[in-house]
């Protein structure tokens, strides 16, 4: 077995959510600290990482960053090496991202180039979002790359496929929390109550409307609500209920639109409905625009130099707090085929681990490449 497939099941074993990944650390740790350190520093944040590998004679730094947090899945994969933390998975790829960087980090500890290499361990991708927080660290001032990458497995590709494009290629996201208060009674005197089942049910309803009535059809986004909680029993008109959702749009200025929108639309329930209100937008994800330049010279040499597909995507509704080291250094993320029946944050996605040779092997030369 390739080692670094080794180190992606030890990873799949242990998935935890975000600024949790206690284990998740000192098992890259213990990994980092058996390579030879002349050449090697390293600097924790929270559940994090900075790892900095010197070059040989360096004029600038190349970034690579690698998120390590699961999801709150139960894994019915079946799988030997299956997690052994309750509903926690590594339903995203995170597992094989992190052995893909471990890979490339170890080719570079073994085989120097001149430049810098600075490779960032990041927490809670997934939320509530470590990206933007690790670019405010003394250590990222200090270490900052002059061009930073990143890579997202892709269920769709097969193994030995890279997709990519220039320009905007993930969504800008915002989480979307609703919660209503009326007034709880009998179920025999609907009259005495501000029933919130109702109320939530009919903002459900309008919701649909934001982006259908709200947003120019030439541009694109999504409001979807997938989750609804409220009342006790049968027989109870319910006090609260809750919505949970999220948003995704192709334009910083799209979002600011569906969010105005939702915040008219709650008024309207406030007073139709008598009932108390509020919103909460959580974490919300900048776009992943990949620079062009970059993007295409990359392309260019997947194509010539490399014996790998490269196809040239379109942008996705996915979110990725990448986008916010994007949006302060330049650089770009790709998508690596898979080659997996199921798909992103299913209970069953189950990636083809040769893709992690291929992932290494594409990283490490561009990177040499462009490092000398």
């Amino acid at each position: 077995m390739n080692h670094f497939v080794k180190i992606r099941r030890d990873l799949h074993r242990i998935p935890e959510l975000g600024f949790q990944e206690f284990k998740t650390q000192a098992y890259l740790l213990a990994y980092l600290e058996s390579l030879p350190q002349e050449r090697l520093s390293i600097k924790k944040w929270k559940t994090g990482l900075f790892v900095k590998v010197f070059g040989s004679n360096p004029s600038k730094t190349i970034g690579y960053r690698t998120d390590i947090d699961g999801l709150p899945i139960e894994e019915a994969t079946g799988l030997e090496f299956v997690s052994t933390h309750q509903h926690r998975m590594h339903a995203c790829g995170h597992d094989l991202h992190m052995s893909i960087a471990l890979g490339v980090l170890t080719h570079f500890v073994e085989n120097p180039i001149n430049n810098h290499l600075l490779f960032i361990f990041q927490p809670a991708e997934e939320g509530p979002g470590g990206a933007e927080p690790m670019l405010n660290t003394d250590v990222m001032v200090e270490w900052k790359p002059d061009e930073i990458y990143a890579l997202h497995i892709a269920p769709e590709y097969p193994v030995g496929t890279i997709a990519v494009k220039e320009g905007l290629l993930f969504a800008n996201t915002s989480e979307l929390f609703i919660d209503l208060k009326g007034k709880g009674g009998h179920a025999a005197y609907p009259h005495q109550t501000n029933d919130m089942i109702v109320a939530a049910c009919t903002l459900v309803n309008q919701l649909q409307t934001v982006v259908s009535r709200n947003v120019d059809p030439l541009d694109s986004a999504v409001v979807t609500i997938g989750k609804i909680t409220g009342g006790t029993v049968q027989n109870i008109i319910a006090e609260t209920a809750r919505l949970e959702g999220t948003i995704r749009t192709l334009s910083p200025d799209s979002m600011d639109k569906v969010k105005k929108r939702i915040n008219a639309l709650v008024s309207g329930i406030k007073a139709g409905y008598e009932c108390e209100v509020t919103v909460d937008y959580g974490a919300m994800y900048h776009q992943v625009y990949n620079n062009e330049q970059l993007t295409r010279e990359f392309m260019e040499y997947i194509q010539k130099e490399t014996e790998f597909n490269l196809i040239e995507c379109r942008e996705a509704m996915t979110g990725e707090d990448f986008g916010y080291m994007l949006k302060e250094v330049p650089g770009f993320m790709f998508w690596l085929g898979v080659d997996s029946e199921f798909g992103l944050h299913h209970a069953k996605l189950n990636p083809n681990e040769d893709s992690i040779g291929v992932a290494i092997k594409a990283v490490t030369s561009y990177f040499t490449y462009r490092g000398n």
